[in-house]
């Protein structure tokens, strides 16, 4: 028993903070995140996620390109989530219970970060090329580190605010001799953005879930629920598509390694360095994209791009660097 003068405070709502020693809290909230468990600079480990998730979803453009070749949009969508959550139930740990007060935020998640930008994606690669498209996701960490300083109204350090504002610019670059003036690839490009805007808003989501369940069990449940609404998509433009084996073959690897392992290595990397920082991997995302179009499609790349690339990985490396903390 404490005296009056002993008696601890107890936190308001609006106060109450993470305790490094306990975990991360339970969401008091839908709209809420947390910074990452590792604050300081990247190590291996960090590095070596950045590298497989920008490999791994780079990639996907190039498949999405292939699936729309002859498959709708919604189609492409339906693989995509279906091979996928095949792909994560294939682990035992992708099994484990989530609350029923976290539903709402893994329904969220299903809807903001899966159901839509996954039928935003090949609606836009029908008028856009896959390089293009893999350039423009490239504002991710932008959006994602705006949303995290409003959901934990926290800016974050100036090396990250340079470094995100450095990898911008070079994304704009990278994009800008790309964009052909036609009203067609202009809303190839708005559906880009749109779907950029909501990964940056499902990556502060998805840090606090995956500090307390890990990546898997999320990732299972969000792509299930993403599941019924673009199943129904599915089937109604079913007619609309045409079989053949180049873009059956694409949902494979679009399905199983962007979607399933892609995720699951993009959510540990967001819980570990927070999701302004974990969404850098996106910087490199541009690089793989327009190598592979360039290789399997036939794009071309201009200089400006190429100076743009290197901006990018400048802007990478400053994000990384240790946050601040004040």
């Amino acid at each position: 028993m404490t005296s009056k003068g002993e008696e601890r405070a107890q936190p308001t709502k609006g106060e109450q903070q993470l305790d490094p020693n306990v975990g991360p809290s339970r969401p008091a909230r839908l709209f809420h995140t947390t910074p990452g468990s590792r604050p300081e600079a990247f190590g291996p480990a960090e590095w070596g996620l950045l590298v497989a998730v920008s490999l791994m979803w780079g990639s996907s453009f190039l498949f999405i390109a292939i699936g729309v070749d002859s498959f709708a949009p919604g189609v492409v969508a339906f693989a995509r989530l279906a091979l996928g959550a095949g792909t994560l139930a294939l682990f035992p740990r992708a099994r484990a219970k989530i609350e029923a007060e976290d539903w709402r935020r893994v329904a969220a998640l299903g809807i903001l970060w899966m159901a839509v930008p996954f039928v935003l994606f090949p609606l836009a690669e029908q008028r856009i090329s896959s390089a293009l498209a893999g350039m423009l996701n490239g504002a991710v960490p932008l959006f994602s580190a705006l949303f995290a300083a409003l959901l934990m109204r926290k800016l974050p350090g100036r090396h990250q605010i340079a470094g995100l504002l450095l990898g911008f610019v070079g994304v704009v670059a990278i994009a800008f001799p790309a964009v052909e003036d036609s009203s067609f690839t202009g809303f190839g490009v708005l559906l880009i953005l749109l779907a950029v805007v909501f990964y940056g808003i499902s990556f502060n989501l998805a840090v606090p879930l995956q500090q307390r369940y890990g990546a898997l069990p999320v990732l299972l449940r969000a792509q299930l629920v993403a599941l019924a609404p673009v199943t129904l998509l599915a089937v109604v433009q079913l007619p609309a598509s045409e079989w053949s084996w180049p873009s059956a073959i694409a949902m494979v690897p679009l399905g199983v390694i962007s979607t399933g392992v892609a995720l699951v290595a993009m959510t540990n990397l967001a819980g570990r360095a927070g999701a302004a920082r974990g969404s850098i991997a996106i910087y490199f995302l541009p690089i793989v994209a327009v190598s592979l179009g360039l290789i399997f499609r036939d794009e071309t790349i201009a200089v400006l791009s190429l100076a743009g690339t290197a901006l990018v990985l400048g802007g990478a490396w400053l994000t990384s660097r240790k946050e601040s903390s004040g």
